[in-house]
């Protein structure tokens, strides 16, 4: 059994306290042994993000290296996604894409950082502008939309991986066409990684990043070479772009609309603000360095990107670049192998294959920050959601099923992939949007509105030109939401209050109680006036039977937000109409608050506190549906059932009355 003898939230002059001495080696009357625990107790995993302050902070370049993973590894087939979307506009397209994240993404993510430092991202932001049950529900669906982002980035950088496996020219013959088998064994090992441990992930990000950005530099530098050597390449892609789109400007339009295919390019920016914690020094240091980040960042992927699609482009045959082609897939390694040969192609698949597997492991990270974060604090997960290795089973069993509906196959799976890109992009904008509205920044909210516009466009029409993200993300949304409302209906029971605490005028009230009995009973506050007190005293002592009004206390719970599961208890005393003392509290259930309360009492007083309910009017099965959606309803018998599940010593319950 926890023990409730939690730390007090407010710090109290403990010489100002009436005590109950008692002699050594003697129990109070009604005392019941009890397992000893040292005082001031906190409860354990309360912080999902506490794990990540707890390892040593990094330098914000490394740190980028770990975000990097995921926003780096995108040249590994984003070239290849840019050229069978766009054809010989590929670079064109490209340039539209590294406008929209220098001047779109770039922007609304520094604010995020600066807004969310503490690695929550947008998602937060959002949280703290609604409340009560849209505001979980808008979460669960955002947790929808991030969960088909990152599971489909760890599915199709596996799938993209075993492409440059499929294709390396010393890979066994035998072993070929194994895609969905290949792809299966990588999400397997990386689910391995994370079951036995994942603290040097910042050091394998680094030595990761580092050669496999060395090596593009000399893959699209020589390439680039053989574009400015060999000029009747450069006079082929002229005369395709002016015998196919005819007028400049009829190349912009094409450009623009084909746009929404190439966003796979703006990945890594949520995941970029989940990894603020791991930056060392204070806060407004972890600020700057995470707004130096996601610029070097964007900036190094910008340059890469522009230069990479005007290489792929001239030099590779644009059947290639379909499915069945050498370069589909693979733009940058066919022409590493065709210009640098077979042994350098090779290195160049070894990296590219490492940091495409491992960027699953940043979106893996993500995955393991977010819902521990977020499902069991709201009650709609169960409580081994805080774990990591059974939430790594769970990971990896969704990117199995994924991998096997896709076939492994990266073209089928960039819709998916874009579409919870966009979705997140979409909601950081409406939230930096709002937050630059509610401080009164008029030319900010603007023109963060401008880009929110882009994004939401570009989601939509990302959504009707490839639906399948949509319908993954159903999938994803639907299952979430499923899981929720069983998990909330299957802890309804659980003790719900992380910490409990008392100022001086309540701890008074029950020192000079725990002197004899300690008698209270539940009110559900209307007028408050005397009237109201002295009827319930009354009614509460002829149900009862009771001869001693001394100790009577009356305790009231004020709900706040019943959508909220877990809760902070400050009990507060009060001595009304000169003469009935009242401890009230705020809550997100009223039985949770009181079970917690009379239990907290006990271990403090170390005696059995009575308190004393009256039968709910109602159908039954009614007010419990009232109790799990507004936290009141069957309160007497569900405070009955909190405290018997949370102590299983019948001996050391309080006693329940209801009359």
């Amino acid at each position: 059994m926890r023990e409730w003898l939690l730390k007090g939230l407010d710090e109290q002059p403990k010489n100002d306290q009436p005590q109950n001495k008692q002699p050594q080696n003697q129990q109070p009357q009604n005392q019941q042994p009890q397992n000893q625990q040292p005082q001031n107790q906190q409860l354990q995993n309360a912080h999902p993000e506490t794990q990540a302050h707890a390892e040593k902070p990094h330098s914000w370049w490394k740190v980028m290296c770990l975000t990097g993973v995921d926003y780096f590894s995108t040249l590994g087939y984003q070239p290849g996604i840019a050229a069978l979307a766009a054809g010989a506009l590929s670079p064109l397209a490209t340039l539209v894409l590294v406008l929209v994240t220098l001047l779109g993404a770039l922007p609304v993510y520094r604010r995020v950082a600066a807004d969310s430092p503490h690695g929550e991202g947008s998602i937060a932001m959002l949280v703290r502008l609604l409340s009560f049950w849209k505001g979980k529900l808008f979460v669960l669906v955002l947790l929808g939309f991030a969960a088909t982002d990152f599971i489909i980035t760890i599915t199709l950088s596996a799938a993209d991986a075993t492409a440059h496996i499929d294709e390396n020219p010393f890979w066994p013959e035998s072993l070929r066409d194994q895609h969905v088998l290949v792809t299966l064994l990588l999400i397997a090992l990386l689910g391995a990684v994370f079951l036995k441990g994942f603290t040097e992930a910042i050091g394998i990000a680094v030595a990761l990043v580092g050669v496999y950005l060395a090596l593009n530099v000399v893959v699209i530098g020589d390439a680039l070479w053989q574009v400015f050597t060999h000029p009747h390449a450069v006079t082929d892609w002229t005369h395709a772009l002016t015998t196919s789109h005819g007028s400049p400007l009829a190349m912009v339009g094409i450009a623009l609309l084909v746009f929404p295919k190439l966003a796979l390019g703006l990945s890594g920016f949520e995941t970029g603000v989940a990894v603020m914690p791991h930056i060392k020094g204070t806060l407004p240091q972890r600020i700057r360095g995470g707004k130096r980040l996601l610029t070097v960042a964007a900036g190094i992927m910008s340059v890469f990107l522009l230069t990479s699609s005007v290489a792929t482009t001239i030099l590779i045959p644009a059947d290639q670049f379909a499915p069945g082609g050498e370069a589909n897939g693979r733009a940058l390694a066919y022409l590493a192998h065709q210009n640098l040969g077979n042994v350098f192609g090779s290195v160049y698949d070894i990296s590219t294959i490492a940091i495409l597997w491992f960027a699953g492991a940043s979106a893996m990270a993500g995955l393991l920050n977010l819902v521990p974060r977020y499902l069991p604090k709201f009650g709609m997960a169960p409580s081994w959601a805080r774990a990591v290795r059974p939430l790594v089973l769970v990971f990896t069993g969704a990117a199995f099923l994924i991998t096997v509906i896709f076939d492994a196959d990266v073209d089928a799976q960039g819709g998916a992939y874009a579409t919870g890109v966009l979705v997140l992009i979409t909601s950081a904008a409406t939230a930096v949007t709002l937050s630059a509205h509610h401080r009164g920044q008029r030319k900010r909210a603007w023109a963060f509105g401008a880009i929110t516009a882009v994004f939401t466009y570009t989601t939509v029409v990302n959504v009707f030109e490839r639906p399948d993200g949509v319908k993954i993300a159903a999938c994803f949304i639907a299952a979430i939401i499923a899981v929720s409302l069983l998990s909330r209906v299957f802890r309804a029971f659980e003790l719900r209050v992380t910490a409990i605490g008392a100022d001086p005028i309540a701890e008074a009230f029950l020192a000079e109680a725990g002197g004899r009995q300690i008698r209270l009973i539940a009110n559900e506050p209307e007028e408050r006036d005397a009237r109201e007190y002295s009827a319930k005293l009354t009614q509460i002592i002829a149900d009862n039977d009771m001869t001693d009004q001394r100790d009577v206390l009356f305790v009231e719970v004020t709900v706040q937000d019943a959508s909220d599961f877990e809760t902070e208890l400050h009990v507060r005393g009060e001595l009304r109409h000169g003469r009935y003392r009242v401890l009230t509290m705020e809550s997100s259930s009223v039985p949770s608050a009181l079970a917690a309360l009379l239990l907290w009492v006990r271990d403090t007083t170390h005696r059995r506190p009575h308190i004393y309910f009256e039968w709910t009017e109602g159908n039954p099965v009614a007010n419990f549906a009232r109790y799990l959606i507004f936290g009141q309803g069957e309160v007497a018998p569900v405070t009955r059932e909190i405290i018997r599940q949370a102590e299983p010593d019948r001996k050391r319950r309080p006693h329940i009355h209801v009359g």
